[in-house]
C-alpha cells in the first residue's frame, strides 16, 4: 500500500511524463509581455526624469517620484521576479509587511507633527 502511494506521488524517482516535461521546460512567457513591461518601465522612468526637468518642487515632487518608483518596483517584482504567477499566500507574505511598515511610518510622521505643535505651544518656541 505504501509503495503504491509512493509511486503515485513520484517518490521513487518515477515522475509522470507530463510533470517531468513541464519541469524540464520551465514556465514560458511570451516575449511581448516582457517588451510591454520594458516599455512601461521606460515611460515611468521618463516621467520620473520629467519631474526633475520641469523642476517640480515640494511634496508634489516627492509624491510623484515615490509613486513612479513604486510602480516600477511593482512591475519588476510582478513580471521579472514572477510574483504575478505565485500563490496568493506567498504574495501576501512578501507584499503585506512593507505596506504595514509604511503605515507605521505614516503614524510616526503624524505623531511627530503633533509633538512639534504641542512643544511649540507649551514652550512658546515657533517651528
Amino acid at each position: 500500500m505504501a509503495q503504491a502511494e509512493a509511486q503515485d506521488h513520484g517518490l521513487h524517482g518515477h515522475a509522470e511524463p507530463a510533470q517531468a516535461m513541464a519541469h524540464a521546460e520551465g514556465q514560458q512567457h511570451p516575449i511581448k509581455l516582457y517588451l510591454v513591461v520594458w516599455g512601461w518601465l521606460f515611460i515611468l522612468s521618463a516621467c520620473s526624469y520629467a519631474v526633475d526637468y520641469f523642476e517640480v518642487q515640494g511634496y508634489l515632487r516627492w509624491g510623484l517620484i515615490l509613486t513612479f518608483m513604486m510602480l516600477k518596483a511593482g512591475l519588476i517584482v510582478a513580471v521579472f521576479m514572477h510574483m504575478a504567477w505565485e500563490r496568493l499566500a506567498l504574495v501576501y507574505v512578501i507584499i503585506v509587511p512593507p505596506l504595514v511598515i509604511l503605515v507605521f511610518v505614516a503614524i510616526m510622521v503624524i505623531e511627530s507633527r503633533y509633538t512639534e505643535v504641542i512643544r511649540a505651544l507649551s514652550f512658546g518656541v515657533g517651528p
